[in-house]
């Protein structure tokens, strides 16, 4: 059964979630997971997918803004990201040791679906980030290819896991089991109505300081477990993606993505020196033609700055209450590699008073 931070008792800023408190409450985003969980072997790892939009992102790009806080990484595409400002391939989460298989699988997948890339077109910008889930994965061993990622598409939808799944399975948040968790946030600014939504793949952060809707649980969570789980450094990496259907051009994009990590240093996180911080923001608001039209003018209609606080703060807020709806959601792991495990913050709630509706 899915978990979430409010089943708690706990809420997170003071803004209205959407209908499903989900990245997918913006219309059109889907997310997809393929998950292999094979612990006789070590394998705990997967992939994510988040398309943030119907139809072809190569032939109608969206816009795009990418920020890095702590830049201990090996994500794919945010170059050009930053760049161009747009996004024209869905978005693939994963582990360390697959980033580039599932890089290669996803050109590859556009290339089968535009006859154009690499022939009469330029290549393609496929977006691939990472985590490191070595800890309870072996990510020596783990080889994610193409036939997981056409899983994930294939498992795309509005309603998805979160916790232990695709992307997230292998990895840790606070020295516990974290993962995929998602939020979003009904903005109203210039008269309308707008949906923010976050997803993170959240593998960071050290037990005593986790902070949790306003409490500091993280010494009392010392208490309950083994001092070994503690020796562990703010380390691991978060990646973050934002959605809303605001019209905002790459620049505020970026502005936006900055913002997130807020989200993240409320629960906790100092943002240590071995962990990766990336979070990328696109707006479905407007499609942006690979080919110039008839006059090579393309007009579009962007948010003025004096409205876009209720973004920052709506960003903030779904990031934080994301990561902690990741580890509610995420089981606890009693074996990965070598013996590794992480005890999920669930099983530890009821000793801290915390308890569900």
């Amino acid at each position: 059964m899915r978990r979430r931070i409010a089943d708690f008792g706990l809420s997170v800023g003071t803004m209205r979630p959407g209908p499903r408190d989900a990245l997918t409450d913006v219309p059109g985003v889907r997310v997809g997971h393929c998950t292999l969980d094979d612990p006789q072997k070590g394998l705990r790892t997967g992939v994510t997918v988040v398309i943030p939009a119907p139809g072809s992102l190569f032939r109608e790009k969206l816009a795009a803004g990418a920020a890095v806080f702590n830049g201990f990484g090996k994500s794919m595409g945010l170059i050009q990201v930053r760049e161009k400002g747009t996004l024209e391939t869905p978005i693939v989460l994963t582990g360390v040791s697959s980033a580039g298989a599932l890089y290669d699988a996803l050109f590859r997948r556009s290339m089968d679906e535009h006859s154009e890339i690499c022939t009469t077109d330029g290549s393609v910008n496929p977006v691939v980030l990472e985590c490191n889930d070595s800890y309870l994965n072996d990510a020596r061993q783990a080889r994610l290819g193409r036939e997981h990622l056409d899983a994930a598409f294939g498992a795309a939808a509005s309603d998805f896991g979160e916790g232990a799944v695709g992307a997230g399975c292998g990895m840790s948040c606070f020295n516990l089991k974290g993962g995929i968790g998602s939020a979003s946030r009904v903005v109203e600014t210039c008269g309308r109505e707008f949906t923010l939504g976050a997803l993170v793949n959240a593998n960071f952060g050290r037990m005593e300081d986790l902070i949790l809707a306003g409490r500091p649980i993280g010494s009392a969570l010392r208490a309950l477990t083994s001092a070994e789980s503690n020796r562990e450094g703010d380390k691991g990496s978060i990646v973050i993606v934002l959605a809303t259907d605001a019209p905002l051009d790459s620049r505020q994009l970026a502005r936006l993505a900055r913002r997130s990590f807020i989200g993240v240093g409320r629960t906790g996180s100092f943002v240590g020196d071995g962990s990766g911080d990336i979070a990328l923001a696109v707006s479905t608001a407007v499609r942006i033609p690979h080919k110039a039209p008839r006059g090579g003018i393309v007009e579009v209609g962007v948010l003025h700055e004096e409205h876009i606080d209720p973004l920052f703060k709506a960003a903030v807020e779904a990031v934080e209450e994301s990561i902690l709806n990741a580890l509610v959601s995420a089981e606890h792991i009693a074996v990965g590699r070598d013996g590794h495990s992480r005890r999920g913050l669930v099983d530890l709630l009821s000793d801290l008073g915390v308890g569900r509706n």
